[in-house]
């Protein structure tokens, strides 16, 4: 029964430095999003080339946060099975 506890433990601290992560991820994402729609617009392709810099790094965050979330989920439908488990066990 001590194992499982650990488990658990070890399966929360996991969940919670993917949800960090992944926080932190979408909310870099959401800054370079806004910061593409608030150019300076001093020359046209001076401004282009800022903005495609932009758009692709937005791009290359996309399959970072896709796979964390992914992640995320199944750490928290993993923590849910383990504690539901450790309930029916107990009970």
């Amino acid at each position: 029964m001590e194992q499982l506890g650990t488990v658990f433990t070890m399966l929360l601290i996991a969940w919670g430095v993917v949800t960090a992560v992944l926080a932190v991820l979408v909310i870099y994402r959401a800054t370079l999003s806004s910061h593409e729609d608030d150019q300076i617009f001093i020359t046209a392709g001076e401004q282009h080339q800022e903005q495609e810099a932009i758009i692709a790094k937005i791009t290359q965050l996309s399959r970072p946060i896709i796979a964390l979330t992914a992640l995320w989920s199944v750490l928290l439908l993993s923590v849910a099975g383990v504690w539901l488990y450790q309930g029916f066990k107990s009970f």
